[in-house]
């Protein structure tokens, strides 16, 4: 069973900044805490990263993982679906970027499944610390751009 959540923060960027420092990935070792490495392994047609893999601390050892990205709602939500996952069955989610007074509301929904079952309040926990691990993050670099 998948655990799901949603999370929030407002950005005081624009949405489209917002979305782009989200979708530029290889950016991501410089301002993302617990990523160690990420490739882009594929791109798409119009040379966007389709497939990027990622090296993270995660659960006290490195997890290796990929993710297919979704641009068709680009530059309103960048959603992805996992590809690929050495801890996980199902890492799939969104983020939406939405214009507010003074910047941006950046939803993050989350769809995580681990590969060894766990009780379902450290699944929660565990996508809640991802969740706001990145939200505050992805702000921090936003607000310095």
């Amino acid at each position: 069973m998948s655990q799901r959540a949603t999370e929030t923060i407002i950005v005081k960027a624009a949405p489209e900044a917002v979305y782009a420092i989200a979708a530029d990935f290889a950016t991501y070792p410089s301002w993302v805490a617990d990523l160690k490495s990420v490739s882009v392994l594929e791109t798409d047609e119009a040379g966007r990263a389709a497939i990027v893999e990622f090296r993270a601390a995660a659960f006290g050892r490195t997890s290796t993982y990929s993710l297919r990205y979704d641009y068709s709602d680009a530059p309103h939500s960048l959603s992805w679906t996992q590809h690929h996952g050495d801890l996980t069955t199902s890492l799939d989610g969104a983020y939406r970027f939405d214009a507010v007074d003074g910047g941006t509301k950046v939803t993050y929904e989350l769809d995580v499944e681990l590969l060894v079952p766990l009780p379902s309040f450290v699944k929660n926990r565990a996508a809640q610390r991802i969740q706001a691990q990145a939200l505050r993050e992805l702000k921090t670099r936003a607000e310095r751009a």
